[in-house]
């Protein structure tokens, strides 16, 4: 049985993100657009997303809806 608390993470698009506001949207590839505040994404240094980049994130229950968490860019493929 699995666990009711485990949330497999989503991928997704970035469709655009203020660098200077730190929040953007993100859409994830089940046809939802998603609320992205800087503070949700885990890298390290200047955290910001380029639009176009791919991603994988968690949706979490937000003041005003839903919005992402444990945002991690993916890797390129190159």
């Amino acid at each position: 049985m699995r666990n009711p608390a485990f949330v497999p993470p989503l991928e997704g698009t970035v469709k655009w993100f203020n660098k200077e506001k730190g929040y953007g949207f993100i859409a994830v590839d089940n046809g939802r657009d998603v609320f992205v505040h800087y503070s949700a994404i885990q890298m390290t240094g200047f955290r910001t997303l380029e639009v176009g980049q791919r991603v994988q994130l968690r949706i979490a229950q937000g003041d005003r809806g839903p919005q992402a968490e444990g945002v991690r860019p993916l890797l390129s493929e190159v």
